[in-house]
């Protein structure tokens, strides 16, 4: 399997470093790397397999203005330019005319556009998803904290938000209602403002999980008591 119930990594660098990730997917080996690569180019053979559809239920639409025969790529005057528009056009054009690529204006045509077009977002959408999925903590003494979240597909950027030291109120475990289960999650509470940040939003991992995390994360922030100090007295 490519992905695995949420569980926690922790790395140190230094004493005063700690990363805690908590993922869906396994340790690294080699057969997985393959194994992603293969799912994800797998996932874009079919992708450009949808959109070709969609070229094909365009170029038999009276929307289209593209003739049924492939367009010219030169004039006596001026070439076009490689992967320019017209480039592109008559590559589609050939493709859709050769043996394998005559099947998509066929299932173009078998298909009424209301239900093309939502049927292919769907299909590009879900080959957009992530498969797996990373949250991260990372601790930096005297720094601050840094959360990230990965997006759900793969178009979306890592989020991350970094929170100084001195902003930092304090790190504890928060409990919420979710169906019918209580939930425990890592919140990180920020001096003047009114809402906590949650670390590990999307995954939530088990509740052992969460209190090490805690108290690795105060211990790294705070030294081995794990609790802030002032003036040198424990908070």
């Amino acid at each position: 399997m490519l992905t695995t119930t949420p569980y926690l990594r922790t790395r140190r660098p230094s004493p005063t470093t700690a990363e805690f990730i908590v993922s869906t997917l396994p340790p690294m080996t080699v057969p997985l790397r393959l194994a992603l690569g293969a799912a994800y180019f797998l996932r874009l053979l079919a992708a450009l397999a949808v959109l070709l559809l969609l070229f094909a239920a365009w170029v038999q639409s009276p929307y289209s203005t593209s003739s049924s025969s492939s367009p010219t790529l030169t004039t006596p005057d001026a070439p076009a330019p490689f992967f320019s528009a017209a480039y592109i056009q008559h590559l589609l054009h050939v493709l859709l005319a050769s043996r394998v690529g005559s099947i998509f204006p066929a299932a173009a045509s078998a298909v009424p556009p209301w239900l093309l077009a939502p049927a292919s977002a769907g299909a590009l959408y879900g080959l957009s998803l992530r498969i797996g999925n990373e949250e991260r903590l990372l601790v930096l003494r005297g720094l601050g904290v840094q959360t990230s979240t990965g997006g759900r597909t793969v178009f979306h950027p890592l989020q991350t938000r970094f929170i100084p030291t001195e902003s930092v109120g304090d790190v504890l475990v928060n409990e919420a209602f979710r169906g019918f289960a209580v939930r425990h999650y890592l919140v990180v509470v920020v001096r003047r403002e009114d809402r906590l940040v949650v670390v590990f939003p999307k995954l939530l991992p088990r509740l052992d999980d969460v209190v090490q995390v805690l108290e690795g994360a105060r211990a790294c922030l705070y030294g081995e008591g794990g609790e802030e100090k002032t003036n040198g007295r424990a908070a």
